[in-house]
């Protein structure tokens, strides 16, 4: 077989599904021996799109995802998204073609150094400099991409090297097991738990990439210990539990973080150190880890005793021992949960307009199954879903609070929605983050998908612009004006709506999921208390309850 076959068909071995991309001339051989593969070659509009979705295809499915893109203009376009998927934990392979290496016609004609610019974003980078050697490479690159933690990897092939022939063949994918913790930290784990007095649990994004639900709901419905979530850990357990304290949504002073003041053991459940930590580590608590790999220590956060190993193989080891306390004193975290929900539901059935945030979330859960899939952009309302909107399924609140980059959130809803074609898939995003891959609408339409993206509209980059107030600096810079998002829908063929007050968004959202298709919403919001609401009117509130 040509080596671009043997790749394929390696990639075939280790259960890709899709390639997502922008192809150029110099991998022409690589997609036709996609076209003849079992592999569908998803073409994008944009290659940082096309990224978006593969990594999204990992972080859902464990499995890793892929992405395409030429030399050049087209390698530098995917940065972001190896940036994307390498912070937030996600499997990874980007392949990117290159000119001749053997012999070249062109120069340096768009020839820049793309394996020396990958590495440092990536676990794993090279080229591929023989035909013979694509079967182990690329089993070794996609088993570093899926282990944890998991992240992108990088494979350059080079045009000359892909027209090879090779009798070499793909190697059958072997499942591995991961290790499991050793005994003397089990013990120390439940000697700690049962020792405190007031427990409680973290879950963060290293929690949400693997099944470990089942065996956390069972260690929680046997102890009764509360449990909070990060922003990427939210879901692992259903938030409807009255042993739900809240999400870490800011970096500090809401009433979640007081419930974890409040604790003297904290069990922090896969914490990784790219999202914000949820509690400073400050002498006052014990802290557990319990993750894959040995914690990163710094400043913040400095671990008491880490077991490390599968984590479901950890809560089930401890579930089938541990015994509820009488000097537990748990019924401290329920007035933090009273505040919580006081606070949620505060100005939520408000009927002004533009919309308030806390009144497009409570719309937003009320039109929404529970298996439904909401995607994050990057802005201001993804600190208020997150606070404020319960995730009663894993995985099913995607956001990015590693690289949290803008523009990611269409291409992560459109891999949310081909992997679960059955469930509602719903785009937040502001009118910044909209615009930056508005493009790969087009590639929605043409895969014939039912999606809605609300654009959240405040003409400007509203978490900037609050933060800009809060440090007491003028309005300046970040203003801004839009299209007419509705004709912007209609000329690709999508159906757009607006809403004119409060009550139109929540049946809008309800009648574009019941009619399918592509749908954009177009939805003013008044970001004007952000600063009264979850700032400094917020630390006070905080201090003095």
């Amino acid at each position: 077989m040509k080596a671009a076959r043997v790749f394929v068909a390696s990639l075939e071995a280790a259960g890709v599904q899709y390639v997502f991309g922008v192809p150029g001339e110099e991998n022409l051989a690589f997609v036709e021996a996609l076209r003849e593969s079992k592999i569908e070659l998803i073409t994008t509009r944009d290659e940082q799109a096309a990224v978006f979705m593969a990594a999204t295809m990992g972080r859902l499915s464990g499995r890793v995802g892929v992405a395409l893109s030429t030399l050049g203009p087209g390698a530098t376009n995917l940065v972001t998204g190896v940036a994307y998927a390498q912070l937030g934990g996600m499997p990874l392979m980007v392949i990117t073609g290159q000119k001749p290496i053997k012999k070249s016609k062109q120069g340096k004609f768009q020839i820049i150094d793309v394996v020396d610019m990958m590495r440092p974003l990536t676990k794993f980078a090279e080229r591929i400099v023989s035909a013979d050697r694509i079967p182990t490479t690329v089993y070794h690159a996609v088993r570093l991409a899926e282990s944890e933690r998991p992240g992108a990897v990088h494979l350059e092939l080079p045009e000359d090297i892909a027209e090879e022939s090779s009798d070499s063949v793909p190697i059958e994918w072997q499942k591995l097991r991961r290790p499991v913790p050793d005994e003397k930290s089990i013990e120390r784990l439940l000697e700690m738990v049962e020792a405190a007095a007031k427990p409680v649990i973290v879950i963060g994004a290293g929690a949400n990439r693997k099944l470990i639900g089942k065996q956390l709901k069972n260690f929680i419905d046997k102890t009764g210990i509360p449990f909070v979530s990060t922003q990427m850990g939210k879901g692992v357990v259903d938030e409807s539990s009255e042993l739900y304290l809240g999400t870490t949504a800011l970096s500090s002073d809401d009433f979640v973080h007081g419930a974890l003041e409040a604790a003297d053991l904290i069990i922090m459940l896969g914490h990784d150190i790219t999202e914000k930590p949820p509690i400073i580590a400050n002498g006052k608590h014990h802290i557990i880890h319990i993750n894959f790999y040995p914690a990163d220590l710094d400043a913040v956060y400095q671990p008491t005793l880490e077991v490390i190993g599968d984590i479901s193989y950890a809560l089930w080891a401890v579930s089938g021992r541990i015994r509820p306390q009488n000097h537990w004193q748990l019924d401290i975290f329920k007035p933090f949960k009273q505040k919580q929900l006081a606070d949620t539901l505060e100005r939520a059935d408000d009927d002004a307009f533009p919309i308030k945030p806390q009144r497009m979330v409570k719309d937003l859960r009320a039109a929404l199954p529970r298996e439904a899939v909401l995607s994050l952009d990057n802005g201001m309302f993804k600190i208020w879903v997150a606070r404020n909107y319960p995730a009663y399924e894993q995985n099913t609140v995607l956001l990015d609070n590693a690289l949290a980059t803008m523009g990611a959130g269409l291409g992560a809803g459109t891999a949310a929605k081909l992997l679960h074609p059955e469930r509602p898939v719903v785009v937040i995003a502001g009118d910044g983050g909209i615009m930056m891959n508005i493009a790969d609408l087009e590639t929605v339409i043409r895969l014939k998908l039912d999606l809605v993206v609300v654009v959240v509209n405040d003409s400007g980059y509203g978490m900037i612009k609050w933060k800009q107030g809060s440090m007491g600096l003028a309005d300046y810079g970040l203003n801004f004006g839009n299209p007419d998002f509705v004709k912007l829908a209609e000329s690709f063929g999508a159906s757009g709506h607006r809403a004119q007050k409060a009550a139109d968004f929540q049946t809008i959202l309800e009648d574009a999921l019941q009619t399918g298709g592509v749908h954009i919403i177009d939805l003013p919001i008044d970001y004007s208390e952000n600063d009264g609401l979850i700032g400094e009117n917020l630390r006070q509130r905080t201090s003095q309850e």
